[in-house]
């Protein structure tokens, strides 16, 4: 099965980037760098599709969704 998911980076004030999978609520890690938190991101969304099968609940993913980003400038 093939499976698609959105990962958002939020660079650290401290370093570092934290990742987040929105569609595998807490599915959250950190890496070093951006190639390090993508590697975080990929073994830790195995892990919860792991953890889900193991409990026979449904696997979300993002092949669905649309995405887009809004800048606003305000005065």
């Amino acid at each position: 099965m093939q499976y698609t998911y959105k990962i958002m980076f939020h660079k650290e004030e401290e370093g570092g980037f934290t990742a987040i999978v929105p569609s595998l609520p807490g599915c959250i890690t950190y890496g070093e760098d951006i190639d390090d938190a993508l590697n975080m991101a990929k073994e830790a969304i195995e892990l919860y599709i792991e953890e889900l099968q193991e409990r026979g609940e449904e696997i979300p993913d993002d092949k669905d969704t649309l995405e887009y980003s809004l800048n606003l400038v305000t005065a």
